[in-house]
């Protein structure tokens, strides 16, 4: 199993995933860096009252985690058989360049940050997608909600311990996903703006990580 699958390093972007959102809805104008379902109601929302500027905020971004995605698509395909440098180390040294760069933006460059930090998140969840085989998210909960339910209740069914297993690995992501987010929300009390840069030190982990599996 690569290092990229594990749960360790799995837990570790749960919890960067958490504090993130944590960080935009508590210090950057109430808007969620990961759930974009819920920007898409307040965007909606938004529109449909006639406040544009308003319904803005929470267009952007989406259109910047549509953007992360393709990016890392991309980043993929180029160097996905590249022999130097693993394309999930480029992902994460983009990610941590723009999340770094958010912990420096006043208050008034609101819209620009959370569209900087849903790219990052977008990047994120394209290129870790897997914890022990078994397909994730680590920047949001709905889908993880489902699948370790559907394995919890297979479990109760067939007393398969492997679909017992799988339902902890998600109900763990899940847990470390509110923890991060807690803390998030803690710190941004005693840290301010610089909080984000919690996220950076973490992403800086997960690619020592994967640096020394390499070597």
């Amino acid at each position: 199993m690569q290092t990229s699958e594990s749960f360790r390093l799995s837990a570790l972007l749960s919890f960067s995933g958490g504090l993130q959102d944590a960080y935009t809805y508590n210090l950057r104008g109430h808007v969620f860096a990961n759930a974009q379902t819920g920007n898409v109601v307040l965007m909606s929302q938004n529109f449909m009252q006639g406040q544009v500027m308003s319904g803005l905020q929470y267009m952007s971004p989406l259109l910047a985690f549509a953007l992360g995605i393709f990016v890392a698509e991309q980043v993929e395909n180029r160097f996905k058989n590249e022999k130097s440098v693993h394309w999930r180390q480029i992902i994460l040294v983009i990610e941590m360049i723009a999340l770094l760069a958010v912990g420096f933006m006043a208050p008034s460059t609101n819209m620009i940050a959370n569209m900087m930090v849903s790219f990052a998140c977008a990047m994120q969840v394209q290129t870790f997608r897997k914890v022990h085989g078994y397909g994730y998210a680590s920047t949001m909960c709905i889908g993880n909600l489902r699948s370790g339910t559907e394995s919890f209740s297979c479990y109760l069914r067939e007393h398969d311990r492997a679909a017992l297993r799988k339902a902890l690995h998600f109900f763990g992501i899940i847990l470390v996903f509110a923890i991060g987010a807690g803390v998030g929300g803690v710190l941004s009390l005693h840290l301010g703006l610089h909080t984000i840069w919690i996220s950076v030190a973490i992403l800086f982990a997960v690619a020592l990580m994967m640096f020394r599996e390499e070597h």
